[in-house]
């Protein structure tokens, strides 16, 4: 067989491979500033103590955009949490959701990290140049940040100015994704799998609370073998699947019986969007309020936060590259809008009173 037969054996579908600068110099150009970092460290210690009973009272409510497009319109719905959220931090630890990686079903736009320009060129290293400057300036203004993890690399890049984060339901199932909680700093919330398996959620708590030996990168952006600790700050998210809801009292139990040989005193986090809200936003206010009548009847101990995709306007648009896009409308999953938004904060705010 002549040399030019033989078929390519390395490389065969890549169109290119691009380096990017290291972790180490992109928080260099972009440090950290004492305020956001004083942002970040009283917000983790702050849902820790939820998290293990120090804090009984009060509850975590992770709030914001499905996902982020616009920095502005994002900036401007930080400062509209940070006002609503003053008057509540005697109930609620409000942190804003900052989701900018997108797992996709098939294909579609992946979020600002992957696509800063909303046109298909996926400029990644100015995608997390972006991402960090807007999560510098998020935290600056006193608002702590939460996403889902999604790429083993990407917190490298960001988890410092990030409080809280999330092993989604795609992905929970996922060694790679166990392992790389593992490692990190913040407290992790792991879903049900789509089809409404808790066991898939427990199992990566176990997982991601041991230590593991994995491949990654240094801070410097060279392959290296990562030695983790194991996190012990560890919690479910009940988000439903399989077409059912998991938000009532008994789901809740039910979850936190499964995951109590993991010694979390408060270890579920209703998501009251996707399967809970049948993937409509107009439904995520009626779930929410389920959960906050059974918070008033019964006290809810085992329960330690919501979850609420919510927007400056309700609803969503479509993206295509290029379009022109509504401001503070979600392209991803539609969300409640502001006004409803701090309406249901308030009603929180007031079930965690009365429960108290």
């Amino acid at each position: 067989m002549v040399l030019e037969e033989v078929e390519q054996i390395e490389d065969r579908n890549l169109i290119d491979i691009r380096p990017l600068t290291s972790p180490r110099a992109l928080k260099h150009k972009l440090p950290i500033s004492d305020t956001a970092a004083r942002t970040v460290v009283q917000a983790r210690s702050a849902i820790r103590d939820v998290i293990h009973g120090r804090d009984m009272r009060r509850l975590v409510v992770i709030a914001g955009p499905c996902s982020i497009h616009d920095p502005e319109a994002a900036v401007e719905y930080a400062r509209n949490l940070h006002r609503a959220a003053g008057p509540l931090e005697n109930e609620l630890v409000v942190v804003m959701r900052t989701y900018f990686e997108k797992p996709r079903t098939t294909v579609g736009w992946k979020g600002l990290v992957n696509d800063p320009h909303l046109d298909g060129r996926c400029d990644v290293w100015e995608g997390l140049e972006t991402v960090r400057r807007l999560l510098l300036e998020i935290n600056e203004l006193g608002v702590a940040c939460a996403t889902e993890v999604l790429d083993p690399f990407t917190p490298q890049f960001l988890a410092d100015l990030l409080a809280w984060a999330s092993i989604g339901a795609r992905t929970a199932e996922s060694q790679t994704h166990r392992q790389l909680a593992s490692g990190l700093s913040m407290p992790i919330g792991f879903k049900n799998g789509t089809n409404g398996a808790i066991e898939v959620a427990h199992n990566a708590m176990v997982a991601a609370g041991h230590s593991h030996t994995f491949l990654g990168i240094s801070a410097d952006g060279h392959n290296a073998a990562v030695q983790t600790n194991g996190n012990p700050d560890r919690h479910v998210v009940l988000r439903g699947g399989g077409g059912r809801t998991n938000y009532d009292s008994a789901s809740i139990e039910a979850a936190a019986e499964l995951v109590r040989g993991e010694g979390i005193v408060r270890p579920v986090m209703v998501d009251c969007s996707h399967d809970n809200s049948g993937k409509d936003h107009t439904r995520q206010g009626p779930a929410c309020l389920v959960v906050l009548k059974e918070l008033r009847a019964h006290g809810g101990a085992s329960l330690m936060g919501l979850l609420l995709e919510s927007n400056l306007k309700p609803g969503s648009q479509k993206w295509t590259p290029g379009a022109e896009l509504e401001r503070g409308v979600s392209i991803t999953d539609a969300c409640m809008g502001w006004e409803e938004t701090e309406d249901l904060l308030n009603q929180v705010a007031e079930a965690v009173k009365v429960s108290s």
